[in-house]
């Protein structure tokens, strides 16, 4: 469901519009589900946190991304957790690691990319479509109210509810579904990110996303160059769209 499949190198967004990040590698990739409680903080015996403060350094600031929250996160998250044990050592490497499944584990600047576009709070409510291994969710967890996230494939989505369970990570909530619906039980959502690529933006998610949030997605055909847009919803409920990066993600699946 959303497996890497291509790199790409942009420095253009919609009519000519320069990216905030030029030139920068787009490797796509997949996010799952983990959390830091409460404040985010590396543990003092944790063997890969200067791995991860180069990874931050080198790929996500150096390279644009200038939130500090983002960038708090991204260096406190245990990201060699979220990646089978004998793939711990290439845990921070530019580019997507396999989770098993057919899946990957995202690029570490494309997760920091699409976090810091959703310009999310702490009081917010968040909606991730494709749970994954559980680094998106980790990611903004410290970072906001709450996280539901929805996971199309049973195995990821049992793995990772008793990940989650074993670690304490309180503010996220994992359920096994088609993520195309969404979660109308637990809408409005402050902010909602998708991790695989829709012919077209969801219905059903524009409708769950509060006036006033933030929606990122890739839209896009499988067999072309599809673009990862940024959704927004004014307080009177009307929706603009505008073309971040062009990237190729694989299709967002289920009964749709």
């Amino acid at each position: 469901m959303y497996e890497l499949i291509s790199e790409i190198r942009t420095n253009r967004t919609v009519k000519g519009e320069k990216s905030p990040h030029p030139y920068v590698p787009v490797i796509l990739l997949l996010s799952f589900i983990f959390m830091i409680p409460g404040s985010v903080e590396a543990s003092p015996d944790d063997r890969f946190a200067a791995q991860r403060a180069a990874m931050v350094k080198e790929q996500i600031a150096d390279r644009g991304i200038a939130d500090a929250e983002v960038l708090r996160a991204m260096r406190a998250v245990p990201r060699h957790l979220f990646v089978p044990e004998g793939l711990q050592s290439r845990a921070h490497d530019d580019g997507p690691l396999p989770i098993g499944h057919g899946q990957t584990i995202s690029q570490p600047y494309i997760v920091a990319f699409m976090t810091e576009v959703l310009k999310v709070r702490k009081g917010d409510t968040v909606l991730e479509i494709g749970t994954g291994s559980g680094y998106q969710a980790a990611i903004l967890s410290p970072m906001v109210k709450k996280v539901y996230t929805m996971e199309i494939i049973p195995e990821l989505a049992s793995s990772a509810k008793e990940r989650l369970k074993k670690l304490g990570f309180a503010n996220v909530e994992v359920k096994e579904g088609d993520g195309y619906f969404g979660w109308p039980e637990k809408a409005p959502f402050d902010a909602i990110i998708v991790t695989a690529a829709a012919g077209h933006i969801p219905p059903a998610l524009i409708k769950q996303l509060r006036n006033g949030g933030r929606m990122v997605i890739p839209v896009g055909g499988f067999f072309m160059v599809q673009n990862l847009v940024l959704v927004s919803k004014d307080q009177k409920g009307e929706i603009t769209t505008r073309n971040l990066l062009p990237v190729r993600f694989v299709p967002l699946t289920g009964g749709h």
